[in-house]
């Protein structure tokens, strides 16, 4: 057992929950989601003008480490399991990171931070609209279960990654993932495909439309999509609502493709390269969001779209607030989440606290949905602070990046997941 603390709070409160306080949906009618790779608040945004950032960090012996400034390029990746984390936290002392294996010598691989320069359009981004710099993950471990909270607030109490890829229903039933008890207690492992109701379904029984933009990965079930972990939608890859809304190539976001459509509620994963995760020799990942993020702005859609751009975990680097414990699975280490819309407030940082169902609970709340389980029935809304509907839309002025729409439309897939921990 890891800790002696038990959460009174359920893993799974169930798909019928009661409707949250009526809200007037406004302009609103398209949410887009940007999930990008293994990044920490600290290491993506030090420095950033009202944020909450350090230089230095204390590791387990007590000493003060000076934060490497390592390019995007040049990161290393670090281990960020259940494991690493509960070392990393430390009972919020924060204080443990050099203990998370693959990290290397301390000051260097878990102790670092990108600068400026290899990240200016996430910075432009903050300064033209809103960042959140005490956003937390729901989860407290990896990828697996933080793309489970985008789409459906839980991960039926999982815990780090399966033993297979791609994650899901992939009707080997040796492909298992372990559990978490709400005594943080290490549980049965059990198969990682579950039917839990999704953000998907609600939309589906509101004729709300959606769609999940996923890479292809050059393994057995072919996408890496959270979608594929939900059998009644996944169906061994037949199934209506696999078939229609989860879209591959993922670039097909650039010019909204297959009908030059945006749906109510957007996904996009991106290809490995493009994803911001440490040790993939790339620096495209900020010109990715920026081409889909300049896609939107520039389109008929971008005065009634919000777009929020996150990091699914923090990727092992490190990060000096603690996040608060609400029940067993989280909160998880701090990442950024940005907050882009003609409503967003400009350039404001908000210090509020927000978690991964944030996204979710804005959703909900936006187009009258229920809420599905603990984490977005807790969850601030990440519009709050963030959006002002009552001011007059601003116009979009695209963002400069390295790299344009035609170097993702053309670029080759790597056909490796996004993350495979």
């Amino acid at each position: 057992m890891i800790s002696g603390i038990v959460f009174a709070l359920a893993a799974n409160l169930g798909p019928a929950l009661a409707l949250p306080a009526s809200r007037k949906s406004g302009p609103i009618q398209h949410v887009v989601i940007i999930v990008q790779e293994n990044r920490s608040f600290n290491s993506l945004f030090n420095g950033f003008p009202k944020a909450r950032t350090v230089t230095r960090g204390l590791d387990s012996t007590g000493n003060e480490i000076p934060l490497a400034q390592v390019g995007i390029a040049d990161t290393i990746d670090v281990q960020h399991s259940s494991h690493a984390f509960f070392s990393a936290w430390d009972n919020g002392k924060m204080d443990g990171f050099d203990l998370e294996s693959g990290g290397g010598p301390p000051g260097y691989a878990a102790y670092q931070y990108v600068p400026e320069s290899d990240v200016a359009p996430y910075w432009s981004m903050a300064s033209q609209y809103a960042l959140a710099d005490n956003m937390f993950t729901s989860q407290l471990d990896d990828s697996f279960e933080a793309h489970q909270y985008l789409i459906a607030g839980q991960a039926q109490s999982s815990v780090d990654t399966p033993t297979r890829l791609p994650w899901g229903c992939s009707q080997n039933l040796e492909d298992v993932v372990e559990t978490l008890t709400q005594q943080r207690a290490y549980g049965p492992t059990q198969y990682p495909c579950f039917d839990y109701t999704t953000l998907a379904d609600e939309l589906d029984a509101k004729n709300l439309t959606w769609r999940f933009y996923a890479p292809q990965v050059n393994v057995e079930g072919g996408f890496w999509s959270a979608y594929q972990a939900i059998n009644h939608i996944y169906q061994g890859g037949n199934g209506p609502q696999w078939l229609a809304d989860v879209v591959s190539p993922e670039t097909g976001v650039l010019t909204f493709a297959p009908d030059g459509v945006l749906p109510n509620v957007t996904w996009v994963v991106p290809d490995y390269a493009n994803s911001d995760h440490p040790g993939n020799d790339s620096n495209t990942g900020p010109s990715w969001v920026t081409s889909v993020v300049n896609a939107i702005g520039e389109s008929q859609y971008w005065n009634s779209t919000a777009i929020f751009v996150l990091w699914d975990d923090w990727g092992g680097a490190y990060d000096p607030v603690a996040p608060p414990q609400l029940d067993y699975d989280g909160l998880g280490i701090r990442v950024p989440l940005l907050c882009i819309s003609p409503y967003a407030v400009k350039g404001r940082v908000l210090h509020d606290q927000f978690e991964t169902a944030s996204i979710l609970r804005y959703v909900e709340d936006n187009f009258k949905l229920r809420h599905m389980a603990a984490s977005d029935t807790r969850a601030r809304s990440a519009g709050d602070g963030c959006l002002n509907l009552k001011q007059a839309p601003r116009a979009f002025t695209p963002i400069s990046s390295e790299y344009g729409k035609a170097f993702f439309l053309r670029q080759r897939p790597s056909w490796t997941a996004p993350d495979d921990d």
